[in-house]
């Protein structure tokens, strides 16, 4: 009995210890064993309507392409830099087969956090200013690749002409935090000088003075600009109540920020990069596709678009070859 029980020990030993091993030799670039799901961290900046079509657009994508191959662990840094940082050095840790940076300070703390996860990004204006590559040749180089939300910006500012063409005073409203704000108001104010316009920048370090920093934009100008911005896309209500107030008019960068507190926009659609990131990241999964040789790809298409309700509200009359922005009903 003593010879059996010992013989029944040694036999379940040695099960474990091939189970062991065959999980051990199961582990794969996946971040787990043989046969598990795609891990997928997105990290987005915050919430807002731009971003989250760009987001839902992804998601869209790798399910359609993955199913239920595809594990889409989605965490929103509700605007903070800081908190960015923290998801994506959790994704990192975790082994994640690939993260999905939504807005440019995603973009960067997923860079920081890891150089040999793929990491697709989107609703970034400028690659080159967000990841400091002086010599840009369309791609990046490194572990990264993705979509950009960069409109043509003289066409945007020729929208300022065409539907404002007596002002003289055009005040450029953005977060000094957000590089790219900064290089697109960079060339929206050369467009707009060539056009004869005075052009001024209106800057707020973050949502705590937009209110103040508005109010002197809008006493000192004839009309606003404001690029794809996060902090004021997050912000229209606030902008919007000073702006329609002192019956300044504002051109947005992107649809979003025109439905909240804009009269028009020439704007890209969110959904659209984001689906196309979402079928960049399968290629990089499923065929190997390597993001360092991969181009960023742009939006093919643009819809000059405006708000009616503020239009009306200000007087504000629109060419025919403009579509109104659809209002949610909720």
């Amino acid at each position: 009995m003593k010879k059996r029980l010992i013989a029944m020990a040694l036999i379940s030993t040695m099960l474990v210890t091939s189970l062991v091993a065959c999980g051990n030799k199961g582990e794969d670039k996946k971040g787990g064993v043989a046969g598990a799901k795609y891990q997928v961290g997105v990290c987005q900046l915050v919430q807002h309507p731009a971003l989250d079509q760009a987001t839902k657009g992804f998601k869209d994508a790798l399910k359609e392409k993955l199913g239920d191959e595809v594990d889409i662990d989605e965490q929103n840094a509700a605007g903070d830099s800081a908190t960015c940082s923290t998801i994506c050095n959790t994704f990192a840790s975790s082994n994640k087969s690939l993260i999905f940076a939504n807005a440019t300070p995603a973009l960067v703390a997923a860079t920081q956090a890891t150089d040999s996860i793929p990491i697709v990004g989107t609703s970034i204006t400028d690659y080159a200013t967000a990841l400091q590559i002086d010599d840009w040749k369309g791609t990046t180089g490194v572990n990264v690749t993705g979509t950009s939300d960069l409109a043509p910006l003289d066409e945007q500012a020729q929208m300022i002409g065409e539907l404002f063409p007596d002002a003289k005073k055009v005040g450029i409203l953005y977060c000094s935090a957000e590089a790219n704000s900064v290089y697109q108001s960079k060339v929206v104010t050369k467009a707009l000088e060539k056009m004869g316009m005075t052009v001024k920048e209106y800057t707020f370090a973050d949502t705590n003075d937009v209110s103040s920093v508005t109010t002197t934009a809008c006493d000192e100008s004839d009309v606003l600009y404001i690029p794809t911005d996060n902090t004021a896309a997050s912000c229209t209500e606030t902008i919007n109540s000073v702006a329609l107030q002192k019956k300044i008019p504002i051109i947005a960068g992107e649809e979003g920020i025109c439905a909240g507190c804009g009269v028009a926009t020439l704007s890209i659609d969110y959904y659209d990069i984001g689906y196309r990131a979402g079928m960049m990241a399968y290629e990089i999964l499923v065929n190997g596709a390597d993001p360092a040789t991969m181009e960023i790809e742009f939006a093919k298409e643009l819809t000059k678009k405006y708000n009616a309700d503020i239009c009306q509200k200000l007087g504000v009359e629109i060419p025919e070859d403009y579509e109104a922005i659809e209002v949610s009903e909720e």
